[in-house]
C-alpha cells in the first residue's frame, strides 16, 4: 500500500554558511509516524561558497529526494512550490555614528518636506485667518492654533506608522509595513523566476 506524504514547502528560511539542510527545515511534513524520522533528516542541500547568499530549492527537487530514499510513497506538494535559503554569511553590528547620521538626514529631511508643504499651501495663512474668524482678532503669530496642530500632526504620524518607537500600537499593519511586505513578495518572486535554474531552459543548453 502506498505511503501517502505532505509537503508543504516554507516561504524563506535562513542557514548559516556550510550549513546542511535538511527536509525538515525547509517544510511541514504530514505522514505517518513510521516515516517521520527518516523525511525530516533527509539531506536536500549542502551549502557551499559558491551558493553566494540565494538558493532556491524547487520542489521537484524534493520529491526526488523523498523518492530515492522511500519507494511507494505519494507525495502531496501543497502550498509554495520553492522555497528560497538565505545564507547569512555575515552578521554586521550596528554602528552608532551611521545610526545617528542616517536619524539625522533622516529628520532633517522630513522636516524640509513638512515645512516646504506647509509653505506650498500657506498653513500660516490659514492658522491667520482661522484664528480671526473664532476669535475676531487678527494675530500674525496665532500659537493657541500653531501648537496644538504641531502636537497633532506629530501624533497623527505616530498613529499612522502605529508605532511608538519599537512597540506597536495595535495588531494592524502600518502602510510602511504593508509596502515593505509588497516589496519582499515582489523581490522573492524575482529571485524565484531568475536563480532558480529549473524554471529557465534556453535553447543553447
Amino acid at each position: 500500500m502506498d505511503t501517502t506524504i505532505y509537503i508543504r514547502l516554507r516561504h524563506r528560511v535562513q542557514v548559516k554558511t556550510g550549513a546542511t539542510v535538511y527536509l525538515k527545515d525547509i517544510a511541514l511534513i504530514t505522514a505517518p509516524k513510521t516515516v517521520m524520522n527518516t523525511l525530516g533528516n533527509l539531506i536536500v542541500h549542502q551549502v557551499k561558497k559558491e551558493d553566494n547568499n540565494i538558493i532556491i530549492i524547487d520542489g521537484m527537487k524534493v520529491i526526488q529526494v523523498i523518492t530515492e530514499q522511500l519507494n511507494d510513497t505519494n507525495i502531496q506538494l501543497v502550498g509554495p512550490q520553492q522555497t528560497i535559503v538565505e545564507v547569512i554569511l555575515k552578521k554586521v553590528k550596528m554602528s552608532i555614528p551611521i545610526f545617528v547620521i542616517v536619524w539625522l538626514l533622516l529628520f532633517i529631511g522630513s522636516a524640509v518636506s513638512i515645512m516646504n508643504f506647509h509653505e506650498d499651501v500657506s498653513m500660516q495663512t490659514v492658522h491667520q485667518k482661522l484664528f480671526h474668524l473664532l476669535t475676531g482678532i487678527e494675530d500674525q503669530k496665532p500659537l493657541s492654533i500653531q501648537i496644538p496642530y504641531s502636537i497633532g500632526l506629530g501624533l497623527g504620524m505616530t498613529l499612522f506608522f502605529n508605532h511608538f518607537f519599537k512597540k506597536r500600537i495595535n495588531d494592524e499593519p502600518s502602510p510602511l509595513e504593508v509596502e515593505m511586505f509588497n516589496y519582499q513578495q515582489s523581490l522573492d518572486q524575482y529571485v524565484i523566476m531568475n536563480e532558480n535554474k529549473e524554471s529557465i531552459k534556453r535553447m543553447d543548453e
